[in-house]
């Protein structure tokens, strides 16, 4: 989604952006179905995106590396070597208005669980968006 947003409304910046779990129970397998009609029905295809792992070489890789709540930011902070923790951030410490920390887990809740999600995360990809393009402009 974030590649999406990012390639519509800032395509001056360019980005690597990639997703990664900290579990390894789905290596491999697409997103949930649920979370791919609900994306869809806001424009996004997710259809190629495939479940991989966090590589020890993604702490090298990214400048920033984003967590979706605080256990996964706390697994991310036990894997990484020191230089890069200052790189791993929560996802919604960019729309701290919102008053959360975690991404909620949709996946055992009814169909709104995907949709507040999906708000979510727009949500903190524009204000992430808004951040990195400020920073383009003053480098």
């Amino acid at each position: 989604m974030f590649r999406d947003i990012a390639s519509k409304r800032a395509p001056q910046l360019r980005l690597s952006v990639e997703s990664a779990g900290t579990g390894g129970y789905h290596i491999g397998a697409p997103a949930d179905s649920r979370t791919q009609q609900a994306a869809r029905r806001r424009g996004y295809d997710l259809s190629s995106c495939r479940a991989r792992i966090v590589a020890p070489e993604d702490f090298e890789r990214f400048d920033l590396v984003l967590a979706v709540d605080r256990s996964t930011r706390a697994a991310l902070m036990r894997r990484a070597p020191p230089a890069a923790l200052p790189k791993i951030r929560l996802l919604l410490g960019y729309v701290p208005e919102l008053g959360l920390e975690d991404v909620p887990d949709p996946y055992y809740g009814g169909p709104n669980g995907f949709e507040h999600v999906l708000d979510l995360i727009e949500a903190a990809a524009g204000a992430l968006l808004r951040e990195l393009s400020s920073r383009s402009q003053g480098a």
